[in-house]
């Protein structure tokens, strides 16, 4: 069992933290599996941004090296020099803008680069052609995300741009939907459309065309004709849907558990409040526990008072405001022991909390659930 705590791999002895996140590797290589399958011939790139959604960036790109993903892709710089320090060889795209000093990192370290303006592409020329080296470019194309990326009207200037640069190479032109993941598919097919109206560009001057690419989870999820050359599975991959209104036309699991401890026992008395604000009282006696984790986790605190936990397979409401360390779990009249597992992500016996209830307890979404748990939970990887 491979442990993993603020990206460190340690051993299951070093692990002194009862709250911990289990990753199951085989239900991510079945899930992976299963788009891969679904997707057919286009190339996968499984994207490993915000420590791989929560379950841990080297450990999970090892695993997807082993299962020979095409690509990885992440949202910033540091991110893909920490995979090329840790061993990771496959190709690495980083999705977010660069700033100008950032170039020959990227180059020293082989990450394909977001392109997203003239401007940059001639800074990314600029710095290879300084330094005497190649760099290798995704060309970002902006279809209706308006966030960053060449407006589809006006892309033909960035293609032309790029046919004139000596030192770099284009592997790829890609875009992002905005609401793939929704029941009414229009903008995200109008979306499609633009994005291959610029690509035509390249047939219309008989050119070969860089990897194209536009499909998140939602769209590889709804919409098979956005697959194009290659996938790009965020959530999906680790077992969850993007959204409630999402087609689940491939069946895949989560990989992901949330677990702690008990490490603490009480008899709360009638008229008693529980934790800051004194917001919750007991109406009655009541038999309470206390577990060793809070809002320094990721364990929201907007979900005060609606949070349930997993003891002993049976479900029981925490109580008072979440702290940053701890939170309290009312027991009502029955009895728990110190040591005695909490589930809050996860299966325990017949009953399982879900990514989505604590979303729902939080007034999120299930993304932000997964990338908030924090690097100081250890994540334990079990085959």
């Amino acid at each position: 069992m491979n442990i993993e705590r603020n990206n460190l791999i340690i051993s299951d002895e070093e692990v002194l933290r009862p709250t911990r996140v289990e990753v199951v590797l085989n239900l991510l290589s079945e899930n992976f599996h299963k788009i891969k399958a679904a997707t057919k011939n286009a190339l996968v790139m499984p994207i490993l941004k915000a420590n791989a959604y929560g379950h841990g960036l080297v450990c999970v790109a090892q695993l997807m090296e082993e299962l020979k993903a095409d690509y990885l892709g992440v949202a910033v710089l540091e991110e893909g020099i920490h995979l090329r320090n840790a061993g990771i060889t496959i190709p690495i795209l980083v999705l977010g803008g660069i700033w100008g000093n950032q170039i020959p990192l990227f180059i020293e370290h082989d990450l394909s680069i977001t392109a997203s303006s003239v401007g940059k592409l001639n800074q990314i020329e600029e710095v290879a052609a300084q330094i005497k080296k190649r760099a290798r470019v995704h060309l970002k194309i902006d279809t209706g995300m308006e966030r960053i990326g060449v407006h589809y009207y006006s892309a033909e200037k960035l293609l032309e741009a790029s046919l004139n640069c000596k030192n770099v190479d284009v592997i790829g032109i890609y875009s992002h939907f905005a609401n793939s993941d929704s029941r009414d598919l229009s903008f995200t097919k109008t979306q499609l459309e633009r994005f291959l109206e610029t690509c035509s560009f390249y047939e219309k001057h008989s050119l070969a065309s860089p990897i194209k690419h536009i499909a998140n989870s939602g769209a590889i999820l709804q919409i098979p004709d956005a697959n194009l050359d290659l996938v790009r599975p965020g959530i999906l991959l680790y077992g969850v849907y993007p959204s409630q209104e999402v087609k689940k036309t491939i069946e895949v699991k989560p990989a992901l558990s949330w677990k702690s401890l008990v490490v603490y026992f009480k008899i709360i008395k009638a008229g008693s409040t529980v934790g800051y604000g004194m917001k919750w009282k007991a109406e009655h006696d009541i038999r309470a526990v206390t577990v060793p984790l809070g809002y320094g986790d990721g364990y929201m605190r907007s979900m005060s008072h609606k949070a349930e936990v997993l003891i002993r397979g049976k479900r029981y409401q925490s109580v008072g405001v979440i702290s940053m360390d701890q939170i309290v779990v009312n027991l009502e009249q029955d009895s728990a022991y110190n040591g005695d597992e909490v589930t809050l992500i996860g299966r325990d016996g017949e009953n399982s909390i879900t990514v989505e209830e604590l979303a729902d307890w939080a007034g999120t979404i299930p993304y932000e659930i997964l990338t908030n748990i924090n690097t100081r939970v250890p994540r334990v990887y079990i085959d």
